[in-house]
């Protein structure tokens, strides 16, 4: 039995465009208004080629005039009612299912994709993150005490889930008190301009929402803006990259969901008939254009030859065809410099050596159009099994062990997102825990919700959307938005520059710690360190970038800190915190001809109680389990990132240290740790600390010098997966530039002072979410 054509009636969706004259200005300050330069561009239906509207692009003064829009809304919107924000974020939930309709044909047209997807899947998303971020705005008091938005946020958005991607940064960003400009993607604007006259039908404050139209000029002007205190991006990594390094020399804080390679990993006990209309889903959804699509099938080699054959089947059904007819599968590729983009990476994969097979099905005449295709023999350093070809194109491999298929599914720069695929539970959670990937799927594909963290590890990105840690992108600590930026002459909290006590003996020389055992420097240089009033109290070494390196390669070997329990982090912890209270006066001697007595004496109290503190987190930092409105549970583990480059404040030499430190051993983290260059010498205090409490080898590496140039080596390593700096402004900034490479962390105090003395500073959940990244494992239940 044949399909025949079941067309979607386009009329309210034409109707809302000839009622725009199909001619779009930007949308700023609540009104609809002219680009500045008067150029305009056309947004064109790809399955037709034919042009749909007009739409403004965006200038230099267009973003100024939406970024002055939401500056002065944003102080009456940030302390509006919680009550009133829910209300609002209510009513734009129910005006996109009053307009569903309207909407999923505008979101076909422009973006090509099939009618039946974004009618069932993308509008009832889009409603259900404005239902739920109703929810946290009407919470936000209680559950987030303590914090506060971060301001106005520029927001870019791309094209493959137009209006879904809106969703999800204007919901979280308005529930917390932001106020918004967002450029959606030069391909499909015309959603987002459909949610400004949702935004004016509810009677939203002008300026709270601006919505500015254009390409990628539009883009790096709101990116540069002086007066934006947040980005968040989706789009590709090469775009992030970009953004990260234009923003370093800011205070803007950044989240980054970027491109994706993930694999579908199907093991020999699956059920082969649900793994492959999962991998329908996985990899065909959307045209494949989804940053999360399984591209990269992993098949146990004992099922392959008879996997192989079942996908074909399937794809020989496919139909593909205009996207307005609910009877299609596959619509039509966004536009034509995508469309080159595949048939390319296709025809590369070929020449490596790939095998491209493609089902005998009918193809549309006119139209941006491609056929899914199932490119097998793949090696896994190929191009097609490397690089995010975002399109219909599977790319096949053969694994023979679990072990084997982590490996293969590792292999690449992302981590956004994979696919497992067994009967045997614990085959399926065992693999899903070692993937390096912030979404892992078990039997199921592709599912989304609002109340579940979506984001990446790696080259994805950083940093979540959706649920409660989605929500904290948008909030800083209340504190730290009012802390003083520290000039460098001023005398920093809890410092004292008496340094009245006794001096140690002269001739004091320490050495590094690397891999648990004292390390000469590579250079054989020290650099001298000298007191309150300029008495040499000893020598430190003067490391360089092979002892970065070597501290590096110690910190991935440290397996026994890795692998060990959270309880068995505490006891460690708390072992350290006895060793360092024996000898509290003798490093309380030796820190005072630096600090002073008093000074030196609280910090060692004081980093008494703050490692009895993330002892007592180690094994209460526990992640999640939700529960979406499907038959699944969605289990969010919270994971250390990994290794964790670590440069430690001027002021509090020892206290600042081991408020930074602690919190990266605390979750899991090894850490290669820059002391202050004030006082390098505690090093030597600490690594005795270290040796007698248990401590794996490799677990804290520290390395003293230089804080310039060990941190340039350090940011520009690409085996360290994040960068603490907490030092001063410019080298906060340096952090950031040098660290785009692998697009690691970066957490700083953006020049800011800390009080290190004052918990409500110095330690807590704060610390602990940069810590960590978080993994949804979604888990099906049922039959």
């Amino acid at each position: 039995m044949e399909y025949g054509p079941a067309p979607e009636d386009p009329k309210d969706a034409l109707l809302w465009l000839d009622g725009h004259q199909r001619r779009f200005g930007h949308f700023i300050d609540g009104a609809w208004r002219q680009p500045a330069e008067g150029v305009f561009f056309d947004t064109v239906d790809p399955s037709t080629e034919e042009k749909i509207a007009a739409v403004a692009r965006g200038s230099v003064a267009d973003i100024e005039a939406a970024v002055q829009a939401a500056r002065k809304a944003f102080p009456a919107w940030l302390t509006s009612a919680p009550h009133e924000r829910a209300r609002f974020l209510y009513a734009m939930a129910r005006g996109v299912q009053k307009h569903s309709r309207r909407l999923a044909v505008l979101e076909t047209i422009d973006n090509g994709k099939p009618i039946r997807e974004s009618r069932d899947i993308d509008i009832p998303l889009v409603a259900r993150h404005f239902y739920h971020h109703a929810g946290w705005a009407q919470l936000l008091e209680s559950e987030f005490p303590g914090y506060t938005a971060c301001g106005v946020v520029g927001q870019i958005i791309p094209w493959n889930f137009p209006l879904l991607m809106l969703a999800w940064k204007i919901a979280p960003a308005l529930a917390t008190g932001n106020t918004v400009v967002l450029k959606p993607a030069e391909f499909t604007p015309l959603t987002a301009l459909a949610f400004a006259d949702i935004c004016r039908e509810i009677g939203l404050p002008a300026g709270v929402v601006n919505i500015v139209t254009g390409d990628g000029t539009t883009g790096e002007a709101l990116v540069k803006h002086a007066d934006v205190d947040k980005i968040a991006f989706t789009g590709s990594t090469e775009v992030g990259r970009a953004i990260r390094s234009a923003t370093a020399q800011s205070h803007k804080r950044l989240s980054l969901e970027l491109g994706g390679k993930s694999p579908f990993i199907i093991f020999e006990d699956a059920d082969l008939d649900g793994a492959v209309e999962g991998l329908v889903d996985g990899i065909w959804l959307n045209q494949g254009q989804v940053c999360c699509a399984g591209s990269r099938l992993l098949m146990q080699e004992s099922i392959a030859e008879a996997l192989v054959e079942k996908i074909r089947v399937r794809m020989n059904s496919l139909r593909v065809g205009p996207p307005l007819d609910k009877a299609i599968d596959i619509g039509a590729i966004v536009a034509p410099v995508q469309l080159d983009r595949i048939r390319t990476l296709v025809d590369q994969g070929v020449a490596e050596g790939a095998t491209c097979w493609q089902p005998q099905i009918t193809m549309p005449t006119r139209g941006l159009y491609f056929p899914p295709t199932l490119l097998s023999n793949v090696h896994p350093a190929s191009i097609v099994a490397q690089q995010e070809i975002f399109g219909p194109v599977l790319a096949a491999m053969t694994f023979r062990t679990p072990a084997e298929a982590v490996e293969l599914a590792n292999n690449t720069a992302y981590g956004l997102a994979g696919c497992v695929w067994s009967e045997s539970i614990n085959v399926a959670l065992q693999v899903a825990a070692q993937i390096k990937a912030g979404v892992i799927w078990v039997n199921c594909t592709n599912l989304f919700d609002a109340a579940c963290g979506f984001g990446g590890y790696r080259e994805s990105g950083y940093g979540r959307e959706g649920g409660r840690e989605g929500l904290i992108e948008y909030l800083e600590p209340t504190w730290f938005k009012k802390a003083p930026t520290w000039g460098g002459g001023a005398t920093l909290p809890g410092e004292s520059a008496d340094g009245q006590e006794a001096r140690p003996t002269i001739d004091r020389t320490v050495k590094l710690y690397i891999g648990g055992k004292q390390a000469r420097p590579d250079s054989g240089y020290s650099m001298e360190v000298r007191g309150a009033k300029g008495e040499l109290l000893g020598e430190a070494p003067l490391g360089n970038r092979k002892d970065i390196r070597n501290a590096v390669e110690a910190a991935h070997k440290a397996s026994g800190w890795k692998t060990m329990t959270a309880h068995g982090r505490a006891q460690v912890l708390y072992y350290m915190a006895e060793n360092l209270s024996l000898r509290r006066d003798e490093i309380a001697r030796r820190l005072s001809a630096v600090v002073g007595g008093e000074q030196a004496s609280r910090e060692v109290n004081l980093g008494i109680e703050r490692i009895f503190t993330y002892a007592a987190w180690a094994d209460k930092f526990d992640g999640a389990v939700h529960n979406p409105p499907f038959r699944t549970i969605s289990i969010a583990m919270k994971e250390a990132v990994g290794t964790v480059g670590v440069v430690c404040p001027t002021d509090g030499p020892l206290l600042g240290l081991l408020s930074l430190v602690l919190p990266v051993l605390a979750v899991g983290n090894t850490a290669i740790v820059i002391p202050s260059e004030r006082y390098p010498l505690i090093v030597g205090d600490l690594y005795q600390v270290f040796d007698t409490s248990d401590l794996p080898d490799g677990a804290v590496n520290i390395v003293t010098g230089y804080t310039s140039q060990l941190l340039k080596t350090l940011a520009e390593h690409d085996d360290v997966d994040a960068i603490w700096c907490f030092a001063d402004g410019a080298s906060a900034a340096a952090a950031k530039a040098l660290s785009v490479g692998n697009l690691k962390q970066v957490f700083t105090n953006e020049g800011r002072i800390i009080d290190w003395f004052d918990p409500r500073q110095g330690e807590g959940r704060w610390f602990l979410e940069h810590a960590t990244q978080v993994k949804n494992i979604w888990v099906p239940y049922g039959e």
